[in-house]
Parts: C-alpha cells; sequence; structure tokens
C-alpha cells in the first residue's frame, strides 16, 4: 500500500485528505468495514493525526464514515431513502411503511401543529411516536399527530403501540385526498437526539406532512431524520426526494 503525500494541495490539507480518503472507500473498504488506526493512517497518508482527525470528523458529519465506541471507526451503509415528494400517496402505516410504533397518548399539539390541523390550540389529539431503523441504526423518529375526530373507535383496552397501531388502521380506512409536504433543516432537540442516538443540536431534516381527507387535514407527521443518513435530489420535474443510493465516487 503506497504513501500518499499531500504537501502541495494548494487547499486545506484535511480537505483533500477528505478528497483521498472518501476516494478509498469507495475502492478499498466494503460497508461495515473498521478502518485502520489513526496512527496508520496517518502515516499512509504523510499527514498530522490533527489533520487526520479533521477529515474523518468531516466524513462522519458526511454519513461516510460511522464512529462507535468500543468498536472504533467503519464504513457507513448507504444512505435510508425516503421519498419527500411522492406521486404515491398513501396514509402512514400503509403496506410498505418502514416505521415501529413505540406508542400512542393524548395531548394537546404545539400551537404550530393545531394550526396546521385547523383545529383550537387546546385540542387534544392523538400522539403517536413512531421509530425509523436502517442498517440497524436508528435513522429517523417521528411525532404523527391525529384528531380524535378521525379515529373515534379506538378499543378502550389498547395503550402503547397497540393504540398507536389502532389509530393507523382508523385513519387507512378512511378516503385519502392528497398530502403536502416541506423539508427543513434543523437541530436536534433533547429527544431527538436520544431518539436517534445523537448529541443534542446534531443536524437533522424535518419532514413535515400534512395529510387530508374530504378537503381537510387528517394527520400530520412531523418526522426527524439523521442528516447523515439522507441525500437529497432535485429531479427535472422540480420534486424533492431522499433517494436510497450508493455513495457517489469522489471527483
Amino acid at each position: 500500500m503506497g504513501t500518499t503525500q499531500l504537501e502541495a494541495a494548494p487547499e486545506p490539507k484535511y480537505w483533500h485528505l477528505k478528497t483521498v480518503l472518501s476516494e478509498a472507500l469507495d475502492s478499498e473498504f466494503t460497508v461495515g468495514e473498521i478502518l485502520p488506526n489513526e496512527r496508520d493512517l496517518a502515516a499512509r497518508f504523510g499527514v498530522a493525526r490533527a489533520t487526520l482527525r479533521q477529515a474523518l470528523e468531516q466524513l462522519e458529519l458526511e454519513g461516510r464514515l460511522q464512529r462507535r465506541r468500543g468498536v472504533g471507526t467503519t464504513v457507513a451503509p448507504p444512505r435510508m431513502g425516503v421519498a419527500v415528494a411522492s406521486n404515491a400517496r398513501d396514509w402512514p402505516g400503509g403496506s410498505d411503511d418502514a416505521w415501529q410504533a413505540v406508542d400512542a397518548t393524548v395531548e394537546s399539539p404545539p400551537s404550530a401543529v393545531a394550526a396546521a390541523l385547523e383545529t383550537a390550540p387546546d385540542t387534544e389529539v392523538h400522539v403517536l411516536r413512531r421509530t425509523r431503523v436502517s442498517n440497524g441504526q436508528p435513522v429517523a423518529a417521528e411525532l404523527l399527530y391525529v384528531p380524535s375526530a378521525a379515529a373515534p373507535d379506538l378499543p378502550t383496552t389498547d395503550t402503547g403501540a397497540a393504540r398507536a397501531r389502532a389509530v393507523l388502521r382508523e385513519l387507512q380506512s378512511l378516503g385519502l385526498d392528497g398530502e403536502d409536504r416541506a423539508v427543513e433543516l434543523g437541530s436536534a432537540r433533547a429527544d431527538d437526539a436520544k431518539e436517534l442516538d445523537r448529541l443534542p443540536g446534531a443536524p437533522v431534516l424535518v419532514v413535515t406532512t400534512r395529510y387530508f381527507t374530504h378537503g381537510t387535514p387528517a394527520a400530520v407527521s412531523v418526522a426527524t431524520y439523521r442528516a447523515d443518513t439522507c441525500r437529497l435530489t432535485f429531479g427535472d420535474t422540480a420534486s424533492v426526494e431522499i433517494h436510497d443510493a450508493p455513495h457517489p465516487k469522489a471527483s
């Protein structure tokens, strides 16, 4: 294995090293493989360990690497995909739904959600908590808000995840007129960070979806994705999608 010197690079060393490392990840390593230790990597590329750490941190932010306590630095799996703008509309909890129900409660929603549902701020709604896991790691956490009128016939004995699934079944019995979605960059709140195994303040993508029936909002989903697990692309139709695709090779 040769040694790559970076003395003549016009850009910051760590940034150029990031590109070189990215090429090596594509050509020499497989998903889940543990990278050599920092001392060996620094020697291979002829850089100081501080420079190497900067490059590794950047690749971790971009979702190329994962650092696991007690394991080391491993090659991350391809970014998990979910359509943000799609012609295939379906209620949450449909046949191909990848979310896992955690629990359900009845409480007043945040004012922004109440406005999206077109209900009074103090009106209690069903609040479902769901998680999404890809390649063994948590990648998203969702709060799904459903007005009581959209799911009126729930078994009184259902609690927790069973109650959440019952609410989803009620939704699926309704006719879905359509949905609208918005995506924005945010910072992980304490609860989200715990669910996603990230530090509070870590970058996240927040996907907000409103579902309509008979022209009226029937549910609002606020799904928080780890920003390092998603890849946004813009198609010819100006729709936005998060694709499940391999990492592109560095140029």
